[in-house]
């Protein structure tokens, strides 16, 4: 069967396989474990995995693990089950670490060929002679090192015999490059902390650009799928593969990231807004980081659905949030629950439905779908219905509650408003209505009205704390470091909303709270107290 490409980087997989270049597909996910994977990240997953589900080959989860300052067990763990949690499966679990002897073999074999050498330069002074993007850069005065006199300092490298940053190994390639990476890159430097995974085993580290190419070669990998920031690199990472003595060569293929606008993912924003106490964490449902969505209640369809809509391309794709909240209310309006909430409550009564008398009402669970469940709730007498849905004085097009005014009661009756009553500061405490018995839903009544609203029974309606979530940044204003300014208005509590209480609320549900938006239960949920975040709204639309 032919495998049609959905993008440049499938098309490039295709004629590899096509020309006999490669007879497999292999890809790896290669995250640092410093840090919780963001929305940015989902491409990454649905390429290297999605590419190599599509053309059944393999792919490896390989832990970037060699900066020992930053990484922890913790983001181990939570980039596990973020992937599981976008459906993805791993063949096989590897760190760089597993590598660390054979980066170290391959380095000697360099020093050997004359191709590296110790550098006592600061990284300071190698900063310097670096050059610049207009002028070459200058050689090292170490760079004349016999291969006999390199090796030797490299092995006390090793031993741990000289102190953090006084030398370093670089590769020997050409300093007058106008690739500013292939200007003698260090591939090794001297590094004493603690790893969170082998402890103190090595006293030297790789660097990314070398280790990276040699673990993709050595693991078998056909492409080595990366961002558009390694685009530059690619040139070192050919050079150190062709450089290996390994047969198999990945190829690199590079892919726009993808960003929200307005929307901050860096990890050093974040950690501020945490340090600084302004959110929970990094799983804050604020923070667009996977886990803070999935806790706010996105769906890993929806992020998986906007990353392949957002197209494939070389060059940054920055989205409006309008079209990454389209594939959230697409992919929850399928699943969700439709249920009855008032967020601001407003007493309401009906006056000539007798106190003691109660009636079912039949609400649907499901109505975007054919086939759907149904539940009961009661009608009664006293009700609460949200402030914003009753208006002293109407105004134009407002097909609400107002004294003369008609609407449906959501599932139940159309009501008429008579009166209502206000405390001395002017706000409206309570409302009165009547209700006309013939006209329950579902029946042909022929009563026409322009408006309908959503209720609660005070008796059936159980008090809930509702969060509502906006822009974590004030994204048109920066401090004085020019930093992102914090949106004091990001999180809205409203500790006073109430919910169906015949409802059975499950973590794992989403719902949507009618005429309202989609919303999901918090962790911080306990038995005694539900807690909602709010998801999305819905579509914006006019409310008359």
């Amino acid at each position: 069967m032919e495998i049609k490409a959905d993008n440049f980087i499938e098309e490039i997989v295709i004629k590899d396989l096509e020309s006999g270049k490669v007879n497999y597909v292999q890809t790896r996910q290669p995250p640092e474990p410093s840090g919780y994977l963001h929305i940015g990240h989902v491409r990454n997953i649905m390429l290297n995995y999605g590419i190599a589900k599509k053309f059944n080959g393999v792919c490896n989860l390989r832990f970037d693990d060699t900066n020992p300052d930053k990484e922890k067990q913790e983001f181990v763990d939570a980039i596990k089950d973020d992937v599981h949690w976008l459906g993805y499966e791993f063949a096989n679990v590897y760190y760089a670490t597993d590598y660390f002897q054979q980066n170290y073999e391959i380095a000697l074999k360099l020093i050997k060929e004359g191709k590296a050498y110790v550098c006592d330069l600061s990284p300071e002074e190698l900063s310097r002679t670096r050059g610049t993007l207009t002028e070459a850069g200058t050689n090292s005065p170490y760079r004349t090192r016999t291969v006999e006199e390199n090796l030797e300092l490299f092995d006390k490298m090793k031993n741990g015999e000289f102190e953090q940053g006084t030398k370093c190994l670089r590769a020997k390639i050409d300093m007058a490059s106008p690739n500013m990476n292939m200007r003698d890159p260090v591939i090794y430097r001297i590094q004493y902390n603690s790893h969170q995974r082998i402890g103190r085993t090595w006293n030297i580290y790789p660097s990314y650009d070398f280790s990276h190419p040699l673990d993709d070669a050595l693991e078998g990998v056909t492409h080595s799928i990366c961002g558009l920031e390694f685009e530059d690199h690619r040139p070192l990472y050919n050079w150190v593969v062709d450089n290996s003595g390994i047969e198999n060569h990945p190829r690199q293929v590079e892919y726009s990231n993808l960003q929200i606008k307005d929307v901050v993912i860096g990890k050093r924003h974040i950690k501020r807004f945490v340090n600084e106490g302004k959110i929970s964490g990094f799983d804050d449902p604020r923070v667009y980081t996977v886990r803070g969505l999935k806790r706010r209640g996105v769906l890993p369809e929806s992020l998986l659905e906007f990353s392949k809509e957002a197209s494939v391309s070389k060059t940054t794709t920055v989205c409006e949030m309008s079209f990454f909240e389209h594939f959230v209310r697409d992919g929850l309006n399928k699943v969700a629950k439709r249920v009855m909430a008032v967020l601001n409550p407003l007493k309401l009564v009906i006056e000539n439905y007798s106190e003691n008398q109660e009636e079912d009402i039949i609400l649907e669970d499901f109505p975007q779908n054919e086939t759907t469940t149904s539940r009961t709730y009661k009608f009664g007498k006293e009700l609460f219905i949200e402030k914003e849905d009753f208006l002293k004085e109407p105004i134009p097009k407002f097909h609400r509650l107002f004294v003369g005014a008609k609407v449906r009661l959501k599932g139940a009756y159309i009501i008429e408003c008579t009166h209502f009553d206000q405390d001395e500061n002017g706000n409206v405490t309570c409302v009165y209505a009547t209700y006309d018995k013939d006209t329950k839903s579902g029946t042909d009544c022929g009563v026409k009205v322009k408006g309908t609203i959503h209720w609660l029974n005070q008796k059936y309606a159980k008090k809930v704390e509702v969060r509502l979530l906006e822009n974590l940044t004030l994204v048109a204003e920066k401090d004085a470091n020019g930093d992102f300014m914090f949106n004091p208005n990001s999180l809205q509590v409203l500790e006073s909303a109430y919910v169906e209480s015949t409802v059975d609320y499950k973590p794992e549900e989403r719902y949507q709270f009618i005429r309202n938006g989609y919303y999901c239960l918090d962790k911080d949920t306990t038995a005694e107290k539900l807690i909602f975040n709010r998801t999305v709204t819905l579509k914006e639309t006019k409310k008359v």
